[in-house]
C-alpha cells in the first residue's frame, strides 16, 4: 500500500472539489487560521472577509465548520451572521444546533474538576501569565512572558499525571482538558464520513491530528481527497507547514486563497459578494 500520494497542485484540488461539490467540505481552526493571535482572546474577530467568504462557500459546498479549542458560545457569537456554518467548540466536546450549545455528555462531569483547576492556576502561577478558563478547558497563556514557558509545562505536566488530564500544547499556551476522545481530528474524521473532498485549514499543532485524519482516509479510500492547508509561523514552526499541501503566510491571506475556489465555481466571481 502507498503511504503517500504525489503533491498536490492547487488547481487540480480546486477543480476536483467543484467536481464532487455536493460531497465537499471545509474545515477551519480559528484562531491563528481565520482570525489573528491577540494577547487579549477575548477580543479576537474573525480577519476582514472571512465570514462572508465562509457564507458563500456554506451554499457552494455541503459542509463548512469551524473546529476550535474556542467555546463553542464564543463561536456562536462571532459567527451569528453565518447560522449554516457548523461550530465545534472545546475540541469537538461542545457543538451549536440550532443556536443552543451543546455540551458532550462524557465530558460534562468534568467542569467541578477543571473550575478548582482554574483557581488552582491563578494561585500557583506567575501573575503574567493568563489562565483562562472555559469551563471544560484550561488555558495557559505565556505570550507576554515567554520565559514562563518552563515553569507553565512543569505545572501543566504535573496537574495533568496528578489528575488524569489531557495537555495540549500550542502557540505561546498549554491547555489541559479532560480525556474524552474529542480533538480536531474525531470531529473532522466524523463529519467527513460522507465526502469525498475535504480541505482542513489549521495553524497549530493541534491541527494536525486533522492532517493525519485526512492523510489516513487517503490511505483506506482511493476515491477521497483531502487537501491540508497550513498558516505559517514562527512559533510553531515548520511542523506543520511540512505536512501541509499548500501554504498561507498569515490569517489575512485565507479568505484571498478562498477567493481562488470559490471563483472556479460556474457561474461564480470571487468577488461577486461584498467583502
Amino acid at each position: 500500500m502507498a503511504t503517500s500520494r504525489a503533491p498536490l497542485r492547487f488547481a487540480d484540488a480546486v477543480s476536483a472539489t467543484v467536481s464532487e461539490s455536493a460531497k465537499s467540505g471545509f474545515f477551519f481552526d480559528f484562531d491563528g487560521t481565520i482570525a489573528p493571535i491577540l494577547r487579549d482572546p477575548a477580543a479576537v474577530f474573525p480577519v476582514p472577509g472571512a465570514v462572508e467568504r465562509l457564507r458563500v462557500l456554506a451554499g457552494l459546498v455541503s459542509r463548512v465548520a469551524i473546529v476550535s479549542a474556542r467555546p463553542a458560545a464564543f463561536l456562536s457569537d462571532r459567527f451569528a451572521a453565518v447560522p449554516q456554518v457548523r461550530l465545534y467548540g472545546l475540541y469537538g466536546m461542545q457543538t451549536v444546533v440550532d443556536g443552543q450549545v451543546r455540551t458532550d455528555a462524557e465530558a460534562r462531569p468534568w467542569a467541578p474538576l477543571m473550575r478548582d483547576l482554574a483557581a488552582d492556576a491563578l494561585r500557583d502561577l506567575p501573575g503574567e501569565v493568563l489562565v483562562e478558563d472555559k469551563a471544560l478547558l484550561v488555558a495557559l497563556h505565556y505570550r507576554t512572558a515567554p520565559a514562563l514557558r518552563g515553569a507553565v509545562e512543569r505545572w501543566a505536566s504535573t496537574k495533568a499525571a496528578e489528575l488524569g488530564l489531557r495537555e495540549q500544547y500550542g502557540r505561546m499556551v498549554v491547555e489541559l482538558r479532560p480525556p474524552v476522545e474529542h480533538d480536531k481530528g474525531t470531529v473532522v474524521e466524523r463529519e467527513a464520513e460522507t465526502l469525498t473532498r475535504a480541505w482542513y485549514f489549521g495553524d497549530d499543532l493541534s491541527d494536525g491530528r486533522a492532517f493525519d485524519v485526512l492523510r489516513d482516509r487517503e490511505l483506506r479510500d482511493p476515491a477521497f481527497l483531502g487537501v491540508r492547508v497550513a498558516v505559517a509561523n514562527g512559533e510553531t514552526g515548520d511542523e506543520l507547514a511540512r505536512r501541509a499541501d499548500f501554504t498561507v503566510s498569515a490569517p489575512e491571506d485565507t479568505p484571498d486563497l478562498l477567493d481562488h475556489v470559490i471563483g472556479a465555481f460556474p457561474g461564480r466571481s470571487a468577488r461577486s459578494y461584498p467583502g
